[in-house]
């Protein structure tokens, strides 16, 4: 027989499948406190919980199909009810279709863009969902949309890293970085962001159609495609030093950036993935 878990607050209700109890709604402090994730191309993320936060409330997917490596990672809107929910519903929904359009022989820019549709209609449909709320964390040290949000909400940036190249894909704060083994590193994105650095895109049901934006690069050496939440480059002032963190591989580059952030006060949850990519790129 299977050991039902007790809600940590009420004590009495059992805990559901996405980490909250089914009687009051709590989020269970442990849910997803750390997640990690590899494939055997050497494509590796590491999401954690920080020093600061109840709940973990970045989400992140990683698929391969062929020659692609695709990645998502999204942040829950610490303001709107069910962050968590929102993120991990859309890194799901973003990666498994843009993984099976590149399948189906689609371009990246085609299947990045359609990912991330699909993914702002999977967040959608949170707002008609009738789950019980669940607690909200405490607003973040960087502001971000003014108004509290009424509905599950995240941000969104995904990526595809083959042979010929990378792409990159974002609606909201969330980045990619490029970061070479040789050359100059740079970010990939460009923040949606207003006055005072407050959120001005996202996906959820109060935010509008998506607007995503599109950006690829194609490299001369191998590198690293970098998907990463505000947790993590908050504490790095440059790309530069985002690379300087990867010099080694897989799933140790990817703790090294997690653990920069924990060692640097984790105050927000944090989540680094890393795609190899470029020509005759190898692991890590």
């Amino acid at each position: 027989m299977t050991e039902m878990t007790r809600c940590v607050s009420c004590g009495g209700g059992t805990v559901a499948p996405d980490g909250h109890c089914w009687d009051c709604g709590t989020a269970q402090p442990a849910f997803r406190s750390h997640v990690e994730l590899t494939t055997d191309g050497g494509a590796a993320g590491v999401s954690d919980r920080g020093l600061r936060r109840a709940v973990n409330a970045d989400a992140m997917a990683l698929s391969t199909a062929g020659a692609w490596t695709v990645g998502v990672v999204c942040d829950g809107v610490s303001m709107s009810p069910r962050p968590e929910r929102a993120a991990q519903v859309a890194a799901d929904a973003g990666a498994a279709t843009t993984i099976a359009l590149l399948s189906a022989g689609a371009l990246p820019e085609t299947a990045l863009t359609e990912g991330a549709i699909r993914a702002a209609r999977a967040v959608t449909a949170l707002a008609g969902s009738h789950e019980p709320p669940g607690p909200r964390d405490a607003p973040p040290t960087r502001a971000r949309d003014p108004l509290a949000h009424g509905a599950p909400a995240c941000t969104y940036v995904a990526g595809v890293a083959g042979r010929d190249g990378v792409w990159a894909c974002w609606v909201g704060d969330s980045r990619a970085y490029w970061l070479p083994r040789e050359g100059v590193a740079t970010a990939m994105t460009e923040d949606d962001t207003g006055e005072h650095d407050a959120l001005s895109a996202w996906l959820g049901a109060d935010a509008g159609r998506p607007e995503p934006h599109l950006r690829s690069f194609r490299p001369s050496t191998p590198g690293l495609l970098l998907l990463c939440t505000d947790g993590l480059w908050r504490h790095f002032p440059t790309a530069t030093a985002l690379r300087d963190r990867t010099r080694t591989r897989g799933l140790d580059a990817a703790r090294a950036l997690v653990d920069h952030a924990l060692a640097a006060g984790g105050q927000d949850n944090i989540t680094a993935l890393l795609l190899p990519a470029g020509p005759r790129s190898h692991p890590g």
